[in-house]
């Protein structure tokens, strides 16, 4: 029989099952407890002193640059190689990206041409941790802060309430990540992660932001902001209705609908419950069988992110081939899945799509992204991939490339 190894399918065992059926049952499936308590969690394995749990990371993003003014005629900062949410919400504020190439050495964004971007018009930095790799986040702060003497706040936004861009990162890939010995979720003024299916933790969809004061807002403030704002801008949500036996509300601004339900939460309780002991290893382990194998071609260039300074929640495994370009990549990808074995690419830059060439971007001003691009494979990473198949998917390349 034709093996079938899939490229990203969720761990999920009868804990999680069990922690749903029990919200199921328990007659509360919207945001409630098992939210409030996920949030509570999130905060405490970040070592921030707030969280909030949202539908998505998307809607995180989004919900930052929103509560912060973020308008037409302003722009943020951030890096045209990540998934193209991270770009379409600065869109979605009417607002203009500005990509910064990213680094020779790595996916993450050039901090030097950072530095040099930052403007009156800046408003805020998104960065991304790659793959689950973290950024030098002390080193983009520093930046950030160099440059805050050009920092125009907009009148009547939370924008007069700090004195320089916003820093946010975008951790999508890095739960459970290290930087400097700390879990990611610190290290910006608001950490956004990502908790869909194919994420190291799923909460099936979803999303969480953390943070703590920012600039002289607290993080009790904060957090009501975001409660306003995720949820149609009403002063009370659901639970706090029927614990208080009050029905009335106040709608104090036009919000969205981007609240986390306690049926995802109930899943991401149970997940993070057994994330250090038992997910974050067993990627570890597969991470390390990929490198044993594949290290014996030197075709291959392989990733090399963790030092003395970060240690990455290996969400993905990108391998890179050697004179390749993207058609070449694109064979040897149908010939693995020819072989039963699905992979991936991680990503296609953002100035390479139809929307962003219409509004100017060439791909050509980002060289060092497209260099990456044209010759990358992401193969299967996940916690429950064996042993025998990772030896299979390895031989299969060596194989074949």
């Amino acid at each position: 029989m034709k093996r079938v190894i899939p490229f990203s399918p969720p761990d999920i065992d009868e804990r999680d099952v069990d922690g749903v059926v029990e919200v199921l049952k328990s007659g509360w499936i919207t945001t409630g407890p098992k939210t409030k308590e996920f949030e509570k969690q999130l905060s405490r394995y970040c070592q921030t002193k707030s969280a909030v749990a949202l539908s998505s990371a998307t809607a995180g993003l989004f919900l930052i640059l929103k509560m912060f003014g973020v308008k037409k005629g302003d722009e943020v900062i951030t890096t045209p190689y990540t998934f193209v949410a991270t770009s379409n919400v600065i869109l979605n504020c009417d607002a203009t990206p500005v990509f910064v190439d990213i680094n020779r050495e790595d996916f993450n964004l050039n901090y030097d041409k950072l530095e040099k971007s930052i403007t009156e018009k800046t408003k805020a930095v998104i960065s991304v941790d790659y793959g689950g790799w973290p950024v030098d986040y002390e080193r983009i702060g520093d930046i950030i802060a160099s440059k805050k003497g050009l920092f125009r706040p907009s009148k009547g936004t939370l924008q007069e309430f700090i004195d320089a861009p916003l820093f946010i990162s975008d951790a999508a890939h890095s739960f459970g990540a290290s930087y400097k010995g700390k879990k990611v979720g610190s290290g910006a003024d608001f950490t956004v992660f990502s908790f869909h299916a194919v994420k190291n933790l799923t909460t099936a969809e979803g999303g969480g932001v953390t943070f703590s004061d920012v600039g002289s807002l607290s993080f009790q403030d904060i957090y009501k902001k975001f409660m306003l704002y995720s949820l149609h801008g009403q002063n009370k949500d659901a639970l706090e209705k029927y614990k208080n036996n009050s029905w009335r509300y106040d709608i104090e601004l036009a919000g969205y609908k981007f609240n986390m339900t306690d049926i995802l939460a109930s899943l991401g309780l149970t997940q993070l419950a057994r994330y250090d002991g038992e997910i974050l290893p067993k990627r570890e382990k597969i991470f390390s069988l990929y490198k044993k194998y594949l290290s014996k071609s030197d075709k291959i260039i392989l990733p090399e992110f963790d030092n003395e300074i970060i240690t990455g929640s290996k969400h993905l495994f990108p391998i890179r081939l050697r004179n390749y370009n993207e058609t070449k990549r694109d064979e040897l990808m149908k010939k693995l899945l020819e072989e039963g074995i699905s992979s991936n690419v991680h990503f296609i830059p953002i100035p390479m799509f139809s929307l962003y060439k219409s509004l100017g971007y060439d791909i050509e001003k980002y060289p060092e992204s497209y260099r990456k691009y044209e010759n990358l494979i992401s193969l299967p990473m996940y916690s429950k991939l064996i042993d025998e198949d990772v030896e299979y998917i390895c031989s299969t390349i060596l194989r074949c490339c």
